[in-house]
């Protein structure tokens, strides 16, 4: 089976994910959640990796990590063997407590990282039991659940040692009494609205912004095979959407203007090459053209129907496709 997607360097920060083996419980009572927060801070210290955000579920835990040394890796072995250990011993059990190994999603830290923190912080009321709270009683929730480094964010006296505080802060005013309310503001905001980041994440393994994205992919991906790792295929695919229309105004002497105006098969073409090579979303896409996300998912289905009987707009894909590498 190919593995995930590792990508190390110094100062990278991830989305670290680990589940309970056949989705079990990895603390059975709060004893082991104080445990794992013990080893966490341990480990953290051991590796010098900096903690901005975490939150302890049932069967899972979330972590958004940085790691000025390029460690993730060792830093997670001794964080995972640690705990699992103390478990195992504890509940006299033996064999794997995580499903696999842990999931790791590189981020784009200036773009991503209080948005990542904000997801983190709001698990405990996407469960089957919290989901059809009234918003309010969300919020109080959330501010009430102690398996989560919410708390400190809202409220000096609950801050851990363990979390740094001030860079996700800093974009609220700081890591202050108006900085604090006003994260807490955006995460009222975020039960309102709901916040997903899962549909921005490329090839499984990067969340960032079209630059930072050409940065992981010809700076860590030379030299990856996608036999190796199959979400490589996915990251070499993406381009940047500017060069996508670039090469439509090449190919059909039509720049963005026109197409959005002339709303023809120029149109479906650029917002299909944008969802298969560009790496975006409907939603994404939309937001380009104004419109929303199930009239891409229309213009992209018709376009195919069109394909099939009109050669010449199959030749015209063709000669795009090639232009892309796709």
């Amino acid at each position: 089976m190919a593995r995930p997607l590792r990508i190390q360097y110094t100062g990278a920060v991830y989305h670290v994910t680990g589940r309970g083996n056949e989705k079990k419980e990895i603390y059975r009572d709060d004893r082991d959640r104080e445990e794992f927060l013990e080893i966490l801070s341990q480990s953290l210290q051991i590796y010098n990796v900096i903690l901005h955000s975490y939150v302890q579920m049932n069967n899972h835990y979330h972590l958004l990590v940085e790691t000025p040394l390029g460690n993730l890796g060792e830093f997670m072995r001794h964080f995972n063997i640690t705990y699992t250990s103390y478990f195992n011993r504890r509940h006299k059990r033996t064999g794997h407590l995580y499903q696999g190994r842990y999931k790791s999603i590189i981020v784009d830290k200036e773009a991503y990282l209080t948005v990542l923190s904000r997801y983190i912080h709001l698990n405990p009321v996407r469960t089957k039991n919290t989901k059809k709270m009234p918003d309010r009683e969300k919020k109080e929730y959330l501010i009430r659940y102690q398996w989560s480094s919410l708390p400190g964010y809202i409220d000096k006296n609950r801050k851990q040692k363990s979390v740094n505080y001030e860079m996700v802060l800093q974009e609220y005013g700081g890591d202050t009494e108006r900085g604090r309310k006003a994260y807490g503001v955006v995460i009222s905001d975020d039960i309102s609205s709901g916040l997903e980041v899962k549909n921005r994440i490329v090839g499984q393994s990067i969340l960032g912004g079209e630059d930072f994205i050409k940065m992981i992919r010809d700076r860590y991906l030379k030299g990856k095979t996608d036999r190796e790792c199959p979400s490589v295929n996915k990251i070499k695919r993406y381009q940047a959407k500017e060069e996508i229309i670039k090469i439509i105004k090449e190919t059909t002497g039509k720049d963005i203007k026109a197409i959005k105006a002339e709303r023809d098969v120029c149109r479906q073409i650029l917002m299909d090459l944008m969802y298969r090579a560009g790496g975006m979303t409907g939603v994404e896409i939309g937001r380009v053209f104004g419109v929303d996300y199930s009239t891409v998912s229309q213009s992209r289905r018709r376009l195919r129907e069109k394909m099939k009987n009109d050669c010449k707009l199959g030749i015209l894909m063709k000669r795009i496709e090639d232009r892309l590498s796709i």
